[in-house]
């Protein structure tokens, strides 16, 4: 299994992955069954997150045809109550959490500004551990639709991209952005 952190990554860990040196996919001659990548919980990492599986997605398809890309979820916050700490994803999921305390509870919110913040046993008990981590496995049903979606936001027209950002617009629920 290959854990790739762009905080961490040197030249040495992008050899690890020997197609990366325009070797053809072949199934049988992967040294690692699941590519997970593990960005930070913000705008910037969604970016960098969008940025790599747009690379994978451009140079080696078949890696999500066969299963392999997963994305790591890390959390957000750290609320602390007592000994007990608990791990919220997002902000809905902190909502809930001080939710279920009484009103005059006594907590403290942590946020976690990237995975560099945290301490080596927070990251492996958040992230890390295969018992508790959250891994989404990332899968192209329409290749050609996909294909259409990475072009239009990642590719060099502008104009493609405006039409889209516009016609979307609607679409976008203000609290769910990062701003």
């Amino acid at each position: 299994m290959l854990f790739y952190f762009l905080s961490t990554v040197s030249p040495i860990s992008l050899t690890e992955i020997s197609w990366f040196q325009g070797e053809d996919f072949k199934k049988e001659a992967l040294r690692y069954h699941k590519i997970i990548i593990f960005t930070d919980a913000d705008v910037d990492g969604a970016h960098i997150r969008t940025l790599l599986l747009t690379f994978f997605f451009r140079y080696q398809r078949a890696l999500f045809g066969g299963g392999y890309i997963y994305v790591g979820v890390p959390h957000l916050y750290k609320v602390e109550r007592g000994k007990q700490a608990y791990y919220c994803y997002d902000e809905a999921d902190l909502k809930r959490l001080q939710s279920s305390f009484p009103p005059n509870a006594s907590y403290n919110i942590q946020r976690f500004k990237g995975l560099g913040e945290m301490m080596p046993l927070q990251l492996w008990e958040t992230t890390l551990d295969p018992e508790r981590r959250l891994l989404k496995q990332l899968v192209v049903e329409d290749a050609a639709e996909a294909n259409v979606v990475f072009s239009s936001l990642m590719g060099a027209r502008v104009d493609v991209r405006k039409e889209l950002i516009q016609k979307s617009s609607g679409m976008i629920n203000l609290d769910h952005l990062d701003i």
